[in-house]
């Protein structure tokens, strides 16, 4: 079986990694990174995410059996509709279904009408009325820009002017045309999780709970990233609480969706607040694999990753086996350039992986790129260092001595990754 993953990120490396291990023979990444382009069984091939005529050719040329989407942005620009209407397989929802991340206001819209939980909101073209409303609300308050930005559209303002200043920015073009309308939003309290669940339009299956670390500094400090680690599964998950994640906010989306006439088959990622009191409110909702909780919960997967993705793709997950999981827990610390998430240099010389790496630990690619027989970085987020353990204390340990081992010239990693849970100990 040949499958075909769109992206050059740290999830599409781990996806790589997982698919080898089960009925794969070969993965083709498009573009890649230098991680893809020296893992045994996979290639890649150099075409932009948005090329759909090229990748459709290629997966026809070549007998390709899947197509998994890795990013957004190749998601909301209607990919997978492109390469549905030339017959092949494609795990990832339609442009339709992916408004659930592409816009914010059309999230919210949807929850509204699926009963969904999540916290009261106002959406905004116009500045002066925004921050009429922001006065209005008081600090602290939420902004987010209603497009895609890259996981650094948001704005928890502990003050109405540093609100204010938010919305400035995204007015004045900060980000494009995601900017040109905002979300105002009641801010949530308590701790963030990430619940993954694998959807054919008709049946659901949740993954590991995992919670992401967005912040660029130590203790959830500093400015909002595309994610610093994240680890699986979430202790103040139980089995109770994903039953209800599962029943009163998962299927209802999906049932919904289904109820709108858009066939919606992929990832379903739902970002959530679990407030002081136990109770799970929707802070937003992702199309696709969210990086880098996927190279925390795939090393955790025990069920063939392609059984399950081909599943979804062919609308017949209620027939797949049950998901299983390997016991234990696994922690991500991902590795940046320095500088990042602002200005970065790229083309620093890349040593250690091969120390790094083991038994129990996986480094997966992200910002890399090979420049002849040298690995480089090539972005923001450079490494995601995953190890996997019989506990937390275990799995952070080899997690850290792991970067530890790999060099290069101004690595930055936060040093409290799985903080919350830390003296948890199993």
């Amino acid at each position: 079986m040949k499958v075909l993953i769109v992206g050059n990120g740290g999830r599409e490396h781990a996806l790589a990694w997982k698919l080898l291990q089960s009925e794969v023979d070969q993965v083709v990444c498009v573009p890649g990174n230098g991680g893809t382009a020296t893992l045994k069984g996979c290639n890649n091939l150099p075409l932009p995410v948005d090329d759909f005529q090229g990748i459709a050719q290629f997966a026809l040329n070549h007998g390709i059996s899947l197509v998994v989407v890795g990013p957004e942005l190749p998601l909301s620009l209607g990919i997978s509709d492109y390469l549905r209407s030339q017959g092949i397989t494609v795990f990832g929802p339609t442009q339709a279904g992916a408004q659930i991340e592409a816009s914010k206001s059309w999230a919210k819209d949807l929850m509204q009408l699926a009963g969904i939980p999540t916290a009261p909101s106002q959406s905004f073209t116009e500045l002066e009325a925004a921050k009429a409303y922001i006065q209005a609300q008081g600090a602290p308050i939420v902004v987010k820009v209603d497009g895609l930005a890259a996981g650094k559209g948001v704005t928890v303002a502990t003050t109405v002017e540093q609100a204010w200043t938010a919305v400035e920015d995204a007015f004045t073009g900060a980000f494009g045309i995601a900017g040109q309308r905002v979300v105002v939003e009641e801010c949530l309290t308590g701790q963030e999780v990430s619940v993954l669940a694998l959807t054919d339009g008709l049946s659901v299956r949740l993954l590991l709970p995992a919670q992401d670390h967005k912040r660029i500094g130590e203790a959830d400090t500093g400015a909002n990233t595309g994610g610093m680690g994240a680890y699986a599964p979430v202790p103040i998950v139980t089995p109770e609480l994903l039953d209800r994640i599962q029943q009163d906010i998962l299927e209802p989306v999906v049932a919904t969706l289904r109820a709108r006439g858009i066939d919606y088959r992929g990832v379903l990622y739902a970002g959530l607040m679990i407030t002081p009191s136990g109770e799970p409110r929707v802070i937003e909702f992702n199309c696709r694999f969210g990086d880098p909780e996927t190279q925390a919960i795939l090393p955790l997967l025990a069920t063939p990753l392609a059984t399950l993705l081909l599943a979804c793709s062919e609308q017949c997950l209620a027939a797949a086996p049950p998901i299983k999981w390997k016991p234990g827990v696994a922690v991500c610390v991902v590795t940046a350039a320095q500088g990042y998430p602002g200005a970065y240099t790229k083309g620093q010389v890349i040593a250690g992986i091969d120390q790094a790496e083991g038994p129990n630990v996986a480094v997966f690619h992200a910002g890399t790129k090979l420049q002849g027989q040298q690995l480089v970085t090539d972005g923001g987020r450079v490494l995601g260092v995953t190890a996997w353990g019989e506990n937390f204390e275990q799995a952070i340990a080899r997690s850290y001595a792991a970067v530890e081992a790999i060099l290069y010239e101004g690595k930055y990693y936060r040093q409290d990754i799985g903080y919350r849970v830390k003296t948890v100990g199993g």
